[in-house]
């Protein structure tokens, strides 16, 4: 799934390449992907793109008032294209959720290009979103996400308050009302970082350990974003991949340590974690409610 990092470059991608273009046209794929019916898809048609933002793991173009916004979900991608197809694109079975047309830059007389981006998803399980609003906040994703820890106002001390519940680490850190942005991968990586049991509760940290999980979550998203600045949308989930420790590399070595990387799998994710680096040396039990082994 993009998270935070990923959709931050997309934002910027998207941003460099759409902004002070008029949108050309806009066809549905996939009719249960999109979650909004007045304004219709078709109101975009001829308004130009003033701006693309991102909320949490939300893109949303502003064209001109009205937004595009849209949530990749665990399987969607953005698939761009400096020449976008002349096929219409049909409603059916196609993995092919979304395609937007743009028209050359308006403020480039020399500029001729009609680029473009389709929205895929991949597997049976679609939960690819897709929102033409007037505002961002009514869409009910946004409207209830949490503060952006990228925020100059998010700062360790609006951390600690957050982490103030009796709730486990792990699940609090992909909690999108009270977080925005992190997901699995991300929450992962952070507690490796951290040197954190996923399990170990929010309420009970020390100031030391909040210190230390508060500079883990900025320093892994930070590097994470960097990594991914200014790359092609085609190869983010590559460079993702490329900068994660523990995360999907279940039998790997843990790249601090060298013991090897375990898994505790759950009905529909999994999470991946290093005894030695985060548990004392102590095994997670793999079962959906995993506590530390006796």
């Amino acid at each position: 799934m993009p998270e935070l990092p990923e959709v931050e470059a997309l934002a910027g991608f998207l941003r460099e390449r759409l902004v002070g273009r008029a949108v050309n046209g806009v066809e549905i794929g996939a009719i249960s992907a999109l979650k909004t019916y007045d304004p219709p898809p078709t109101a975009l048609g001829g308004l130009t793109v003033t701006a693309v933002n991102r909320h949490g793991k939300f893109l949303d173009l502003d064209v001109d008032g009205l937004h595009l916004v849209f949530h990749l979900a665990r399987a969607g991608w953005l698939r761009w294209s400096d020449t976008a197809p002349k096929a219409m694109l049909k409603p059916g079975k196609s993995p092919l959720a979304l395609r937007v047309r743009f028209t050359p830059h308006l403020d480039d007389p020399d500029d001729d290009s009609t680029p473009g981006f389709d929205l895929s998803e991949a597997g049976t399980r679609k939960r690819l979103a897709i929102y033409v609003v007037r505002t961002p906040d009514e869409v009910p994703g946004i409207h209830t996400l949490g503060p952006d820890p990228l925020d100059e106002a998010f700062t360790r001390d609006v951390f600690a308050q957050i982490l103030g519940r009796n709730q486990q680490i792990k699940g609090l850190l992909r909690d999108q009302s009270v977080i925005a942005g992190v997901g699995n991968a991300y929450s992962d990586e952070v507690l490796h970082a951290a040197k954190m049991s996923p399990f170990a509760m929010a309420a009970k940290l020390s100031d030391e350990q909040i210190t230390s999980l508060y500079e883990a979550l900025q320093n892994t998203l930070r590097t994470a974003i960097t990594a991914a600045a200014g790359k092609p949308a085609k190869e983010l989930k590559d460079a993702k991949r490329a900068g994660l420790a523990v995360h999907a590399r279940t039998g790997e070595k843990c790249p601090v340590c060298g013991d090897v990387v375990r898994e505790v799998s759950f009905a529909d994710s999994s999470l991946q974690y290093c005894a030695t680096c985060q548990t004392g040396g102590k095994i997670l039990a793999d079962r959906r409610m995993s506590r530390l082994l006796k």
